[in-house]
């Protein structure tokens, strides 16, 4: 049943719901700027720079999602996707301690090659495995750098 686990579903689900939201938002603004009070029209514009944003935070999101995704699936038909079996915990996650066993040989590959968008993507992978999302993301746009 890996279909309905897949991430796409969580992320088609997340981008419904965020979708709607900045609709709500956006309606709730028209409404308050039609109003013609000054408070309500500050209230208004607020909105419509809140939607503004959201809306902008979230293509940005799809785009970066994307073009890790196509990134994974080139290092992937390349045969350079890392081959690490990490032990997971009942909850399907995986165990950090494992994870964190992995992480010398991947950070050493970065020093050695540290242009090689192979190896920061790699390092990224074995980053959200342990947890850390930030520097997850950040060595995945490093990677991207690199892979232009």
């Amino acid at each position: 049943m890996r279909g309905l686990r897949s991430p796409l579903w969580g992320v088609l689900l997340m981008t419904v719901l965020l979708v709607v939201y900045i609709v709500l938002v956006g309606q709730r603004a028209v409404a308050f700027l039609s109003t013609g009070i000054p408070v309500g029209v500050g209230i208004g514009v607020a909105l419509v720079v809140i939607a503004v944003i959201g809306a902008l935070l979230l293509v940005l999101e799809l785009r970066f999602g994307l073009r890790i995704t196509r990134l994974g699936a080139r290092l992937e038909r390349e045969g350079g996707a890392p081959d690490d079996v990490v032990d997971v915990r009942p909850s399907g996650r995986p165990a950090r301690a494992a994870a964190d066993e992995l992480f010398p040989a991947y950070r050493a590959a970065v020093e050695a090659a540290p242009d090689d968008w192979r190896a920061w993507y790699r390092l990224g992978v074995v980053y959200d495995t342990a947890g850390d999302r930030k520097r997850a993301r950040a060595a995945m746009r490093t990677a991207l750098t690199h892979a232009r």
